[in-house]
């Protein structure tokens, strides 16, 4: 029996070793380097967009607004207006009441990130762009007579193609998504060197931790179900993050994940309760 238990505890060292090594703060450590002309290009026009941060007076605008009907907008998967409904297109006209927001995916191979994101911008989507190893799309919508633009960058999951993709990804997001796959642990045990790797770059983002395939993973024994909605659990926790079991096949709990950033961001009341029912899609966060 003590050798057991000794064993035991020398595999949890690597473990715990990461579990320190994701609460350490992180520094930026140099600017981002030169990505080629493309790249220049694309960089300014996302700094020149106008964030909540740099435009204080449009952002208590945009709560008030907000806040007046947030009972609406959050609760549930009702979708917000898009932009393109009233004719008018995201760059057209006036940019005054425009927020213009990064949201970064990050996350194995085979996760159904790139899948997630088509499911949420579906035939919305005003600009696609895709590289070796990574891939932008942007969703814009209207919220109370409000310009909202979802800059989504979906990073690739090769670890040496997504190398140089991290930093310019993650840089200036708002929120970061850590993917992993629900029927694959393996997907699991690779969140931390995500995190860590997206923390060097940025350390204000809302990190949000999301479980793909849920309807692949209801077809799993109870036990194994129980086992990963633990572990899941137990990383999001480390991360200071909140946890969101998905299916972009059923479109559950895509959009909500993208209202909860609205409301992270903006704090707006949150109508969604926490689920932590073994076979449902789990929802996790701090009230």
């Amino acid at each position: 029996m003590a050798e057991k238990i000794n064993d035991t505890a020398g595999k949890m060292t690597p473990f715990c070793r990461k579990i320190v090594h994701v609460n350490v703060k992180w520094r930026v450590i140099e600017k981002v380097s030169i990505f080629g002309d493309f790249f220049r290009f694309l960089w300014r026009k996302l700094v020149s967009c106008s964030t909540i941060i740099e435009r204080p007076i449009l952002y208590r605008r945009i709560v008030h607004r907000i806040s007046s009907t947030s009972g609406d907008i959050f609760d549930g998967d009702v979708t917000t207006e898009p932009a393109v409904s009233s004719g008018r297109r995201f760059g057209s006209g006036s940019d005054s009441d425009l927020v213009s927001l990064k949201i970064s995916l990050l996350g194995d191979c085979q996760t159904g990130k790139t899948t997630f994101v088509i499911k949420y911008v579906g035939d919305e989507n005003q600009g696609f762009l895709e590289m070796t190893g990574l891939n932008l799309m942007d969703k814009t919508f209207y919220v109370q007579g409000v310009t909202i633009s979802f800059s989504i960058w979906d990073v690739g999951g090769d670890e040496k193609r997504s190398k140089d993709h991290i930093p310019i990804a993650c840089k200036d997001a708002v929120a970061i998504l850590f993917m992993f796959d629900l029927t694959s642990r393996s997907t699991l045990n690779s969140v931390f060197g995500w995190y860590s790797k997206a923390r060097k770059w940025n350390t204000t983002a809302i990190p949000i931790l999301i479980g793909t395939k849920f309807d692949d993973f209801v077809r799993l024994p109870p036990n194994l179900q129980w086992t990963i909605v633990t572990q899941a659990r137990a990383y999001a926790k480390v991360m200071n993050a909140s946890l969101f079991f998905s299916s972009a096949t059923h479109n559950i709990n895509v959009n909500k994940i993208f209202k909860f950033i609205l409301a992270r961001l903006f704090n707006l009341p949150w109508k969604i309760d926490r689920n932590l029912t073994l076979g449902e899609p789990i929802i996790d966060y701090d009230s």
